[in-house]
């Protein structure tokens, strides 16, 4: 499952750094596919949408930091735990029941991400 940054976030900061999918962004700001993966240009997704890595994305957070669930490999095939949650003073980065997947779904993506 993705991981999610709940409303009690005090904007510290200290996830984005750690996320080796830069799948964290600050809230408001804009994410695109291409943001710490080896995607670029036409990319066809795992659940096959068609999408430009460079263009903009809408933000899933105008207020607090937000991980992108299609980006979030839980830190799969990086480290053990989720970095975010690890340096997180608050704890609320937490596990996202809305996207619930499986190690090998993320695993998978880890390696679509970075075309390994």
């Amino acid at each position: 499952m993705a991981i999610k940054i709940t409303d009690e976030c005090i904007n510290c900061g200290a996830c984005e750094p750690e996320c080796p999918n830069t799948a964290i962004y600050e809230g408001a700001d804009d994410w695109r596919w291409k943001d710490g993966t080896k995607l670029s240009g036409k990319v066809i997704l795992p659940d096959g949408t068609e999408v430009d890595a460079e263009d903009a994305q809408t933000p899933f957070s105008d207020d607090v930091y937000y991980i992108v669930p299609g980006k979030c490999t839980e830190c799969k095939g990086f480290h053990e735990e989720p970095q975010c949650a690890a340096v997180c003073p608050v704890d609320c980065c937490i596990p996202d029941d809305e996207h619930v997947e499986s190690e090998e779904t993320l695993l998978n993506r880890q390696s679509f991400l970075h075309n390994e």
